[in-house]
């Protein structure tokens, strides 16, 4: 990289890293990122057609160490929508390919690819899928009023998706800080770089997961039943009705 010699000043280099020239797709300019997507969610249907086809089938009741592995991930999204949502059968599958696209797509930077996440417009993609799964299901659940009551939130999405990309464009600056100083650029980066990858991925997964099932769980919540207590009278005794 130029800049790291200093051919190129600190602001240049953070703002290249942060809003890089768009890149040709079939005539259109599009985010660099938007590459990355592509691949991220080509490798995430490749492995799960292959896991369906050569690795499941062979799943015994004394489970080995892949099917330990695999057994554990599903059980704790499993868990996580237990707790959290009404709508288990569903979110269940959502929120855990929500969590390997957004883990994957940030893992990526280790190889040289720009991460998937660091485009706005991915992680604005999956905020408004997750704010569609409210309304849905609040609708489901509580008719026009569940419906009404999600639409109100509807900066939710917006929120969302400036947190996961702040997230994950702090880990592209804070490396491109690092590799802007020329002491700093052997060997420092490489840590630097693994580690706000690693650290990013994993939490910025888990949290986007978490906060799916607690909105989708919230909105799909069944209203209270109302339970007529009956009155007290004035000695203590209960109304009954009569025969």
């Amino acid at each position: 990289m130029n800049f790291m010699f200093g051919a190129a000043s600190l602001g240049e280099s953070m703002r290249e890293a942060l809003l890089p020239e768009n890149v040709s797709f079939f005539g259109l300019g599009v985010n660099p990122s938007f590459y990355t997507s592509l691949i991220v969610a080509g490798v995430l249907i490749l492995l799960a057609v292959v896991m369906r086809i050569f690795v499941i089938p062979r799943f015994t009741d004394v489970p080995g160490k892949l099917q330990s592995v695999l057994e554990s991930i599903v059980l704790m999204f499993d868990k996580m929508n237990e707790e959290n949502s009404t709508t288990r059968a569903f979110m269940g599958g959502y929120v855990f390919s929500a969590a390997a696209y957004i883990f994957l797509g940030t893992m990526v930077e280790l190889i040289g690819l720009r991460p998937a996440m660091a485009d706005i417009n991915a992680c604005l993609a999956l905020s408004v899928s997750t704010f569609i799964l409210i309304v849905a299901f609040g609708a489901k659940t509580r008719k026009v009023k569940g419906a009404l009551g999600a639409l109100k939130d509807i900066t939710l999405p917006v929120s969302m998706s400036f947190r996961l990309f702040g997230s994950i464009s702090s880990g592209l600056l804070v490396t491109e800080l690092v590799y802007s100083y020329i002491y700093l650029s052997f060997g420092l980066p490489v840590i630097v770089g693994v580690l706000f990858t690693c650290f990013h991925a994993l939490i910025q997964a888990y949290v986007f997961a978490i906060l799916s099932s607690l909105f989708v769980g919230e909105a799909a919540v069944s209203p209270m039943p109302i339970v007529e207590v009956p009155a007290v009278a004035e000695n203590g005794s209960t109304d009954s009705p009569k025969e």
